[in-house]
């Protein structure tokens, strides 16, 4: 997921397996299995897989009624005609649930880690 803040939620990660690159508000790290990301509300946060091999994790999202947003996301996935329409409709069905997008760090951690958006 892009860059992002959430207004009503805070955001645990733990690692299952791999390596997970994070980066809440100025802050970056690098995670391994075992290890926690905390990403609290009101923050801008992303994160990545930071290794070669896949990378798990376990999110928590608390308190409970965020994970409606992935179900339509899903829906908004499957539905959408093309990649402005997806974007488009996922602000849209951010906005509903208190998450905005930013396009803040993309290329500059893009660039540095060789990342890839999901898409691409």
């Amino acid at each position: 997921m892009p860059p992002h803040v959430h207004s009503r939620e805070d955001e645990f990660s733990y690692v299952l397996q791999g390596r997970v690159g994070a980066r809440v508000g100025d802050e970056e790290a690098t995670a391994g299995p075992g290890s926690y990301i905390l990403k609290p509300r009101g923050i801008l946060h992303t994160f990545w897989n930071a290794g070669p091999e896949p990378a798990r994790i376990l999110e928590i999202i608390s308190p409970a009624g965020f994970e409606r947003f992935f179900d339509a996301l899903g829906t908004v996935s499957e539905t959408a005609s093309d990649p402005a329409e997806f974007l488009q409709r996922r602000a849209e069905l951010g906005e509903q649930y208190g998450l905005g997008f930013s396009d803040e760090w993309v290329a500059e951690l893009t660039n540095r880690y060789q990342l890839k958006l999901l898409g691409e």
